[in-house]
């Protein structure tokens, strides 16, 4: 069985990877496939971008594809980032060294700084304009008092995890997977692959 994937972060990848081995299952992500424009996301929530994302893909290459859209949700910014997380800030925050500055700079004038804060993954499975399957995951932990660890990507190194007493960047990877919104979500649809292959069979 072949499963599209759609993404090209090469990180995401080999995370999802890991948590799917041992499945009869070939993962591509879409360096797999003739490039295509990104679909516009949309949605009010990490769901409906999900399932956008996964329709669109789905139907355009005419795979069976699963999509998932992620973020960081920060309690003393009424839950900005959310479904921006990769947009935050705009052009000009074009590295996550600089979104990190804005966060910790909104926090200051709010008075928030080590606010609670959640990374929330939603998985859909569509194929072609049938949505099959939807899983999430989250994670709860508070925003550090600053950027911690060379590990994971995105917004991991502002994201401290109180019962490891570190930020997700100074998780070994393993340990990162273990908890971690997307493998929370992407676990869940491995039992669901697992007791049910035929999802992803054509």
């Amino acid at each position: 069985m072949r499963l599209l994937v759609a993404t090209t972060n090469r990180h995401k990848l080999r995370e999802i990877r890991a948590i799917m081995a041992g499945l009869d299952l070939q993962i591509d992500g879409l360096d797999a496939y003739a490039a295509i424009a990104e679909p516009e996301e949309t949605g009010a929530t990490f769901e409906e971008n999900a399932r956008q994302k996964a329709v669109a893909y789905s139907t355009r290459l005419g795979v069976p594809a699963v999509a998932e859209d992620s973020g960081l949700a920060i309690d003393g910014l009424g839950g900005e980032p959310g479904v921006h997380s990769a947009r935050y800030g705009g052009p000009e925050a074009d590295t996550y060294e600089k979104k990190f500055a804005l966060v910790y700079r909104r926090l200051r004038e709010r008075g928030a700084l080590g606010s609670t804060a959640r990374f929330v993954c939603a998985l859909a499975l569509a194929d072609g304009d049938r949505i099959l399957y939807q899983s999430r995951g989250a994670i709860e932990g508070v925003i550090a008092d600053g950027p911690r660890g060379d590990g994971g990507f995105g917004y991991d190194p502002i994201f401290f995890s109180p019962p490891h007493g570190r930020t997700l960047a100074e998780l070994t990877e393993d340990e990162k997977t273990q908890v971690s919104h997307r493998g929370q979500a992407f676990r869940r649809f491995r039992e669901a692959l697992a007791a049910q292959p035929a999802l992803v069979q054509r």
